[in-house]
């Protein structure tokens, strides 16, 4: 398989490129971060974003997707993570797509996916309880409760969570807190009784919520797929995720990388331009080189998971943890040839690092992607 992109995809990723650098740039991100912006991201941005395909690039055609894959789906989070755009993309057009395409019924499919391509619904994915990324381990309980269930316990980093018009939660209905059997999805209305949700804005400047559900009833017809077999379905929903972070950490890579070029162009001491430095150019080098490994592994985890590659879960965690230390080392290096003013405001390359440093850790970092390709290969 050549790891290359076919003229649909190339468009797409022109296409994406231009819109989030014309409609979407680092600016932007000042603007809602200085404006204490209540939603923590342009609405009518969305709305543009829905217009142009993006919101259901990866969703099928028959319920109003663009059925690109995600390939494409990766093209635009890369284009997101070279601006630091703010946008619900990855929460409710992967995440939460993937999961309802994954284990939804046809009537779900028929209800949700449409209204997530129009951008006029932003689903939210309720899965993690515990301060480091442990999909598996769910604590909260949905108990049997006349045709349906009662749901009780939380989730305290719900990405969107705060402006999600439907949750998908992972409770357990049996087994005990660490069985991968026993997990279900559940379709659950924010405004229901007994859910709370909190706002948590994070140090990239972007939102998850804290969700509380306390005795919150839902009906048997709120079941994404079937009881006790969420599991499958929400590490689905979770490699598309990851995959579309590593394509988003490429791109805060890619674009630290060429702020930083650039830097070292302009940049005089001692008379000369710092570019010139041989020490320098060699670490540039270096950086160039991981950044292209990294651009390698995250197509053949996007262009697997499109294949249905049986590997694709390799794939998908060799890429997320690649690109979370490349995005480490690209955005540490930029600061360092930044010098001090790289970490204050006047300078983009801070912000860089601070949405490298939470990409890196979201479901899951190098070190629980290394174990994930452990137990994959029976080690």
């Amino acid at each position: 398989m050549a790891l290359v992109l076919n003229d649909e995809q190339r468009m797409v990723k022109e296409s994406a490129d231009g819109f989030f650098a014309e409609n979407a740039p680092v600016a932007q991100l000042r603007k809602l971060r200085d404006g204490a912006d209540a939603t923590g991201f342009d609405r009518g941005l969305w709305a543009k974003m829905a217009e142009m395909g993006f919101a259901g690039v990866a969703i099928p055609e028959q319920f109003g997707g663009a059925g690109l894959g995600m390939v494409a789906a990766g093209l635009i989070q890369e284009a997101i993570g070279r601006n630091l755009s703010l946008s619900p993309f990855l929460s409710s057009a992967v995440l939460s797509a993937t999961a309802i395409g994954k284990g939804g019924s046809e009537e779900q499919k028929a209800a949700l996916l449409p209204q997530i391509a129009s951008g006029e619904l932003i689903v939210a994915l309720a899965a993690d309880e515990k301060a480091r990324h442990q999909p598996a381990t769910i604590s909260t309980r949905a108990e049997a409760s006349g045709n349906g269930f009662r749901l009780t316990g939380g989730k305290p980093f719900v990405l969107d969570g705060h402006v999600a018009d439907r949750l998908i939660v992972a409770a357990r209905t049996s087994g005990a807190e660490t069985d991968t059997a026993g997990i279900t999805l559940f379709l659950v209305d924010p405004k229901a009784a007994g859910v709370s949700i909190a706002r948590r804005s994070m140090v990239d400047s972007r939102n998850a919520a804290d969700i509380g559900l306390d005795g919150v009833q839902v009906d048997g017809a709120d079941v994404l797929g079937e009881i006790g077999g969420g599991f499958a379905i929400l590490e689905a929903a979770l490699d598309a995720g990851r995959a579309c972070l590593a394509a988003e950490l490429l791109g805060v890579s890619a674009q630290s990388f060429e702020t930083t070029v650039d830097y070292l162009k302009q940049r005089d001491q001692f008379g000369v331009k710092i570019g010139t430095f041989q020490a320098l150019q060699h670490r540039a080098a270096h950086l160039f080189c991981e950044i292209e490994l990294a651009r390698s592994v995250t197509l053949k985890a996007l262009t697997a998971l499109d294949e249905g590659d049986a590997r694709a879960p390799l794939f998908v965690a060799l890429a997320k943890a690649k690109t979370g230390d490349v995005a480490k080392l690209a955005t540490n290096e930029a600061v360092q040839m930044h010098g001090g003013i790289g970490m204050t405001d006047e300078f983009d390359i801070g912000f860089y690092m601070k949405r490298a440093r939470a990409a890196a850790e979201t479901f899951g970092d190098a070190a629980f992607q290394g174990d994930r390709v452990a137990q994959l290969l029976d080690y």
